[in-house]
């Protein structure tokens, strides 16, 4: 990634210094008007620092809970006050949008999805979502899911100690719920954890690209010049969108074709594409291929990068010498609860299937150490909301 952010990075040092009066201007026109929080730098240190831009975040954070950025036409504002966090995405949530500076940046990648949108769209897709996965049967096909994708990757790092090799967790995380969340999304196994598949790694490859690069305009002011002419980081993300699509859309139109045979059954409906199609059909109008593809590629994001940072955080505090005893504990808590009813061959497999509603309300200290991990590591470290 190194090569797409600094081969152009003169190009956007330039585009950044010809922008340098425009910023002292802004700098003054604002400061007249309100009272503003510090001005900790400019989008030329976003561009600094964009390989540890979340540590350069962080240490900002510490010299003070609310600060800002100066950009070429906006400042940019960044916060860790829990005070202003409940202001903005609570209290007051319906005066904060994405925005269009926000979509316009989002959009090649994202669409129309709920990470993207504001308004009608946004409240259509966060209603039809919150319906989906509220219904008993998508919990319980996404539950069966969780459960034999933890006992693969469980079978995967057992394989991996028993042969004394390291491997890289957070990377095993992040294919074993991107097989996860594609299974609920499209059910399709898409089978990256064991790197088989050639069409599944080269969408996550893709995906996982097409993301760093759509962070990155947020840091190179000059993106929509090199989107105009097609070069550099650009290039590639059309490229990457290119990858990500075809894959969409055939897994769509494969779709269309089983539910089509499928028509007068209810079996092979559980996922949510096929949820999504069936209320297509009642509003074809507002929902067409392209909105699907921009409803389940959110969920994807959502689905896969949340859960795989969270554990990621949590193995690690686990195993910090300062929380080590916790380990054994955790362990108790979890064969307790489960009852050990887990002796046969395949014990990873055997296990999850003891992992019911019932016994996992009985691991309070497990739900515990979670939440702390996500207040001590948010899975997602930044949002970004605009006002005016």
């Amino acid at each position: 990634m190194e090569d797409f952010f600094f081969s152009y990075a003169p190009i956007s040092f330039a585009a950044t210094l010809l922008l340098v009066f425009f910023l002292a201007a802004s700098f003054h026109r604002f400061g007249k008007k309100r009272r503003l929080p510090p001005l900790k730098g400019s989008i030329l240190h976003q561009l600094l620092y964009f390989s540890r831009i979340h540590d350069y975040h962080t240490d900002l954070a510490g010299e003070s809970k609310t600060f800002r950025l100066l950009g070429p036409s906006r400042s940019y504002f960044y916060t860790v006050d829990p005070l202003v966090v409940e202001h903005v995405l609570r209290t007051n949530f319906a005066k904060y949008g994405k925005g269009f500076y926000n979509y316009h940046t989002l959009k090649d990648l994202l669409g129309d999805g709920i990470f993207a949108v504001d308004g009608e769209k946004w409240r259509h897709q966060r209603k039809l979502s919150s319906y989906e996965f509220s219904t008993k049967n998508l919990r319980d096909f996404s539950g069966d899911v969780f459960r034999k994708a933890a006992a693969k990757l469980a079978a995967a790092i057992s394989n991996s100690a028993r042969s004394n090799e390291s491997v890289d967790i957070q990377d095993l995380f992040m294919r074993s719920t991107m097989d996860s969340i594609f299974k609920i999304g499209f059910d399709v196994e898409l089978d990256t954890l064991s790197g088989l598949s050639k069409e599944g790694m080269a969408f996550a490859r893709a995906f996982d690209e097409a993301g760093d690069l759509v962070l990155w305009r947020y840091a190179d002011p000059s993106w929509m010049i090199k989107k105009l002419l097609n070069v550099g980081s650009e290039a590639t993300l059309k490229k990457d969108i290119q990858i990500i699509d075809e894959f969409i859309y055939k897994l769509i139109s494969n779709k269309k074709e089983l539910l089509s045979e499928q028509q007068n059954q209810t079996v092979g409906k559980q996922d949510m594409l096929s949820r999504f199609m069936v209320e297509k059909e009642k509003d074809s109008e507002n929902m067409n291929d392209k909105y699907l593809r921009d409803i389940i590629l959110n969920i994807i994001i959502a689905g896969r990068d949340t859960t795989a940072i969270t554990l990621s955080w949590f193995f690690y505090m686990l195993c910090n010498c300062k929380h080590s005893s916790l380990q054994d504990q955790l362990a108790r808590e979890v064969e307790d609860s489960t009852a050990a009813d887990h002796c046969c061959t395949d014990r990873a497999a055997g296990f999850t299937e003891t992992l019911t509603e019932a016994s996992l309300s009985k691991m309070q200290f497990l739900h515990a150490a979670l939440t702390e991990t996500l207040r001590l590591h948010p899975a997602i470290p930044e949002v970004r909301v605009s006002f005016h």
